[in-house]
């Protein structure tokens, strides 16, 4: 399995925090957690004759506690007959039937599936009049007073550190009240509306105030998006720039987080600082560069005094000196850099981190979209290829959403060019296009993608991957097209993972049997398909992990186009040439729906090949400065071992 990250434990080990900071494996294990506080708040106020005042909030967070929540009313009784609800915020306008308002996501996920009288539940009003508002807030907090307060509020985060849609800004005093969004936070939300400026500009929300009466605060935080904001809310100074802030003020708060989130917190991303911790080589390769890049010297240059200066000091009473260690995680690092990502032939193979043999070797590149193998892993598949192994690359999604409509009406147009100019059948292919722009015309910002496009689109971004896949030399019955079904929604939204999806990946596997697989271990696409890709893929291995061949199998995951991985993580590192890099841009190049503008860019303004360009380079830049060899760029990769089966 992947490095997990090391949490310092102890007395003192949250020296840094001033929230009270509840830190999990998974999200699923910390909302077991808080369900159960809330269905013993519940009860216990039932006992009483008395009503339990929820406060709630929506988004990705609170969806595993809801799911947690409807299956304790379904196999424990839990009843919510005595719960009263009031809920954080709601865009503004935002027609309640609409799938991206908060009335239907809190009916879709709780309300629907409990017995909780409709009576007392209160969502914001996203159908108001601007001068419906004030009055309707001023009634808004009202009712909350009048419940009695809330006995319990549930939070998430925003990445401008917004509780409720409290942007930077608000006052710790504020109350319910229209605001305008904030630009990431509209960023953030592009996904689930289809496109950035389908996102409402404006919301009602609880305020900071109003939150801050509730007699009990729980904030979920969960991925390592959530990591940077989460450290500056628990370990930063109160200011109106991170509301959630105000939160250090409440007497009787707790963040429940998963490892991802709790990536920055001092324990985790330094725990040598807060607490005697135990090196392993990961750890001490992660403190090493720390140092390194903190007193801006290469490994082999830092000296005892660097190290007693940075609360370093146990490692040199371990090692017994700077040299033992510096030398230690020099070779360590150096041993990471391969030119063979396939394995080198008739090498020792000892310090190496692919094997020598077989050679060559069947390899499976997993794409979540139809680019991803190229902007992440390009110069390492040209490599590949060019080594001479047999290679296969599996594309898990259609990607069909994330074409835009004028782009598709191009490719109608020159497919309808080159049809008149070698005397096809026009009169026919004239119809058919002449209905599909129709549709284009008459298709709505809020709707979601026609049924009669997704073909159309789906099949130009198959073209792609073929244009890109035969430039680096794979063959046509290499390539294969899995469309699995839970992204075939038409929708951002998407289904749930199902064993159907889960049986195409291992139909693939078995069928291929390959020696080294790489995959999107990567679970910072904003959109979530990734994810699911990875879980899809794990829960494959599960299946397949007694096969005689998955015993000899690789895994190396690749980080998609968001983000890279740490160096500490780092198990292979791919040096790419210059002409390497021309390679791999010329292949994103092939994906043409996705340049000069993709439907969903994320919150960078680069194309996707800058990215990868300038995040390669950077890379190799970290590593020079760390004293290895100076190299144009360079692609990393971890290594995932299976809990079974796997040597």
């Amino acid at each position: 399995m992947l490095m997990n990250t090391y949490i310092a434990t102890g007395e003192g080990a949250n020296r840094y925090e001033k929230i009270p900071v509840q830190i999990y494996e998974e999200p699923a294990t910390a909302v077991v957690t808080v369900a159960k506080e809330i269905a013993n708040l519940i009860r216990s106020k039932a006992e009483k004759n008395e009503k339990c005042v929820l406060g709630l909030a929506t988004g990705s967070s609170p969806i595993k506690l809801y799911e947690e929540l409807v299956r304790m009313h379904k196999e424990e009784g839990l009843s919510f007959q005595n719960v009263i609800t009031f809920n954080l915020d709601e865009y503004l306008p935002m027609p309640k039937e609409s799938e991206q308002s908060y009335h239907y996501f809190m009916h879709h996920h709780l309300f629907d599936h409990i017995d909780i009288d409709p009576a007392n539940i209160h969502i914001p009003d996203g159908t108001l009049t601007s001068e419906e508002i004030e009055k309707f807030c001023k009634a808004y907090d009202q009712q909350i007073e009048s419940a009695g307060g809330i006995d319990l509020q549930v939070l998430g985060i925003g990445r401008t550190g917004h509780i409720g849609f409290n942007e930077p800004g608000s006052l710790p005093t504020s109350t319910t009240r229209m605001v305008y969004l904030n630009d990431l936070t509209i960023q953030d939300a592009a996904g689930d509306f289809g496109g950035k400026d389908k996102v409402p500009t404006r919301a009602i929300t609880m305020g900071v105030g109003t939150i801050l009466k509730a007699k009990r605060i729980v904030l979920l935080a969960w991925g390592e998006k959530k990591a940077s904001i989460i450290k500056e809310t628990v370990e930063g100074s109160v200011s109106d720039k991170v509301p959630a802030t105000f939160l250090q003020t409440h007497p009787n708060v707790g963040f429940f987080i998963d490892i991802k989130a709790a990536e920055e917190l001092t324990r985790a991303d330094r725990p040598w600082l807060v607490s005697k911790v135990k090196w392993n080589d990961k750890l001490i390769r992660k403190a090493v560069i720390w140092l390194c890049q903190k007193v801006n010297k290469p490994i082999l240059k830092v000296e005892n005094k660097d190290y007693m200066d940075n609360g370093m000091s146990d490692l040199i009473k371990t090692f017994g000196s700077a040299n033992k260690v510096n030398i230690q995680v020099f070779n360590d690092l150096q041993h990471t850099i391969t030119g063979w990502p396939g394995g080198k032939p008739h090498a020792d193979d000892t310090t190496r981190p692919e094997r020598a043999f077989p050679y060559p070797k069947r390899v499976l590149i997993f794409s979540p979209h139809p680019d991803d193998d190229v902007i992440s892993m390009g110069g390492t598949f040209a490599r590949l290829v060019e080594q001479g192994h047999d290679v296969h690359v599996a594309y898990e999604t259609s990607g069909n959403i994330a074409v835009l409509d004028d782009y598709i009406y191009q490719q109608m147009d020159i497919a309808a060019a080159f049809t008149h100019l070698v005397g096809g059948d026009t009169q026919t292919m004239d119809a058919a296009f002449e209905k599909v722009k129709q549709i284009i015309a008459d298709r709505k910002p809020e709707d979601d993608e026609p049924e009669e496009l997704l073909p159309f689109k789906g099949a130009l971004r198959r073209a792609e991957a073929r244009g890109a896949d035969r430039y680096l030399g794979i063959p046509e019955d290499h390539v294969h097209f899995l469309n699995l079904p839970f992204y075939e929604t038409g929708s951002v939204k998407k289904k749930p993972l199902s064993q159907a999806d889960i049986d195409i990946i291992v139909k693939l596997l078995r069928e291929v049997q390959p020696h080294q697989i790489y995959a999107a271990g990567d679970l910072a696409d904003p959109h979530g398909t990734h994810g699911v890709c990875l879980d899809a893929i794990l829960k494959a291995y599960d299946i397949v992990c007694e096969d005689e061949w998955f015993k000899n199998c690789y895994t190396w995951w690749y980080r998609g186009a968001w983000m890279e991985w740490e160096i500490e993580k780092v198990d292979m590192a791919v040096p790419i040439s210059p002409s390497e890099l021309s390679i791999k841009r010329k292949s994103i190049y092939k994906h043409g729906s996705q340049n000069n503008g993709p439907a969903f860019p994320g919150d960078d303004p680069r194309e996707f090949w800058q990215r990868a360009e300038d995040r390669n380079r950077n890379t190799a830049d970290i590593y020079n400065k760390l004293g290895m060899a100076e190299y144009e760029a360079m692609e990393v990769f971890a290594r995932y071992i299976h809990k079974k089966g796997t040597k």
